[in-house]
């Protein structure tokens, strides 16, 4: 049963680049569909037609540590305004590749924010509103550096940065984690696909559906 009544439900995937969120993702939104729900698939940064242009700021121009971060909240803010909210409000449930939790990993975590600069602009943009379920991926950075450079894309600036980077981040995340854990659940990522499926729609029934 959705535990929201007739809101649709906001469900997250973290972790770091090359931690295989995006087969997961796929499967959970087919998972959900099957059960007759609307989904409505996105992810950060970007979501919106502003997000998007934004997102390759993000991604590809270098800029300070604070207005990084400023352009990831005004990206969510937009991303909130005009697609995460009112989905949800339909009934609709969402689900996002990233949204708060990589801000704190990445900008705080791993490039060192100060924590209340980033609390203060998560208060400001959505202020009470979480997720109903966060779903972090963990494993090894050199298992997951292995991976990017196996897609044989071009990294993006973050994808560049040095494994002492993603290490900072993971433990972050983690952090993260250890603050929510009802709403965070930790996925070890560094196993066969088809047991984190399994392990994932196990979490989401027991969440939504006892």
């Amino acid at each position: 049963m959705n535990q929201t009544g007739a809101r649709g439900c906001f469900i997250t995937f973290e972790g770091i680049d090359g931690a295989g969120k995006s087969s997961q993702i796929a499967a959970v939104v087919a998972f959900l569909e099957a059960r007759g729900l609307k989904v409505d698939q996105t992810r950060e940064p970007g979501g919106s037609a502003l997000g998007e242009k934004l997102r390759e700021l993000l991604l590809h121009e270098p800029m300070h540590l604070e207005t990084e971060a400023m352009l990831m909240f005004a990206a969510r803010r937009e991303h909130l305004a005009v697609r995460i909210k009112p989905a949800l409000e339909a009934g609709s449930w969402v689900v996002s590749d990233r949204f708060t939790d990589a801000t704190y990993a990445y900008q705080v975590g791993g490039r060192g924010l100060d924590a209340a600069k980033f609390a203060a602009l998560e208060q400001w943009v959505h202020p009470g509103f979480q997720p109903d379920l966060t779903l972090l991926f963990d494993l090894p950075p050199a298992v997951a550096a292995a991976r990017v450079a196996n897609t044989g894309a071009a990294p993006d600036r973050f994808e560049r940065e040095q494994r002492d980077f993603f290490e900072r981040v993971r433990e972050a995340y983690l952090r993260r984690a250890r603050a929510a854990p009802e709403r965070i659940r930790v996925v070890v990522a560094d196993r066969p696909p088809e047991e984190i499926r399994a392990e994932i729609e196990a979490i989401v029934v027991e969440r939504f559906f006892r």
